[in-house]
């Protein structure tokens, strides 16, 4: 269904089609339970709940990604403006859109007309963060798409302006695996035509001590977002989860340059999930990985998008080199 919030305002936002849970999201829930070692899919913290807490998250003292990501921006916007010019915006994962609005500053005072496509599963926030912008960017619609990023994708509408950029910001790329990257950058690929730009950021490989310390802060707001994912799962699922029997735990992958995030059960249990008819036994200590977050090189980042021809036109990093943006054009 569409929501037009006002004529006047240029505001729409739009429900994809087919939101409630696929065949292959149920498998993989499934399997993952099922598995050895468990596993659930990262896409099961956000329900409300969840993406309030990430917000939160993001504005932590040891969660350096936000902060780090927004100086870089807060440098970066003007020239990444003068770079591509006047073009349509499509965010991968807007959230509330704060650290966006840097760049959402930068080309509304190009005083021209132009449209930014926010791509969020969570219609809330999406839906207030537009009414937000509205009444900040005099320039600027906003066409709202609630959805998963591969249903968003392909069903942009064409672009209203010469070029379109996509942007994927954050650290959300980690939470990828390589062939899941592939994937997306593939249609990303696919999507945009010659000359049209994608920005991405990425979180760089550092030492675990810091890294591990931004997963599980001293306030628990990272632990009550990966326990939520139970609650989720119970709404989703007619579950049993009872999430004071599993603890919160991220630790680094030095070998696979990652943080895995688990929870574990801290005592032999059963679970039951009745719209899958599955039960699910858990011994005292089992993980459940609920997300990788892969840290990256640089480089080999760059080289990875250009041979799916995403040429870097420019990156900029912050000076301790924690978080990087690259900017790219498809040839």
């Amino acid at each position: 269904m569409m929501l037009i919030t006002n004529q006047e305002t240029k505001i729409n936002i739009k429900y994809l089609e087919n939101l409630s849970f696929t065949k292959d999201e149920v498998k993989e829930v499934m399997e993952g339970l099922t598995s050895i070692p468990k596993s659930l899919p990262p896409k099961y913290f956000y329900d409300a709940l969840g993406s309030e807490l990430f917000e939160k998250i993001c504005n932590l003292p040891e969660y350096y990604p936000t902060r780090t990501e927004t100086a870089i921006l807060t440098n970066a916007s003007k020239e990444i403006v003068e770079i591509t010019g006047i073009c349509e915006l499509v965010e991968l994962g807007s959230g509330s859109s704060t650290k966006t609005r840097l760049l959402l500053s930068a080309y509304d005072s190009l005083g021209k007309p132009w449209q930014y496509i926010p791509i969020d599963v969570s219609g809330e926030i999406l839906k207030n963060s537009a009414l937000q912008l509205h009444q900040q960017y005099n320039n600027l619609s906003i066409l709202g798409l609630v959805g998963t990023y591969e249903q968003a994708l392909w069903q942009l509408p064409p672009s209203c302006l010469p070029q379109r950029m996509i942007i994927f910001l954050g650290s959300t790329l980690g939470n990828f695996t390589y062939e899941q990257s592939d994937d997306l950058f593939n249609e990303v690929r696919d999507i945009l035509t010659v000359g049209d730009y994608f920005l991405l950021g990425i979180d760089l490989q550092k030492p675990a001590d810091i890294l591990e310390n931004a997963y599980n802060d001293s306030q628990g707001v990272t632990a009550a977002f990966n326990l939520n994912m139970l609650s989720h799962l119970n709404r989703c699922f007619d579950g049993n989860f009872d999430i004071n029997l599993f603890k919160h735990q991220a630790i680094y992958n030095q070998e696979k340059t990652q943080i895995e995030m688990y929870l574990y059960a801290q005592k032999s249990h059963n679970v039951r999930l009745n719209k899958l008819d599955l039960d699910v036994s858990f011994q005292e200590n089992e993980p459940i990985l609920t997300e990788i977050s892969r840290k990256f090189n640089l480089t080999q980042m760059q080289d990875f998008l250009a041979s799916h021809k995403l040429k870097s036109v420019k990156y900029w990093t912050d000076e301790n080199k924690y978080f990087a943006l690259i900017l790219t054009q498809l040839i």
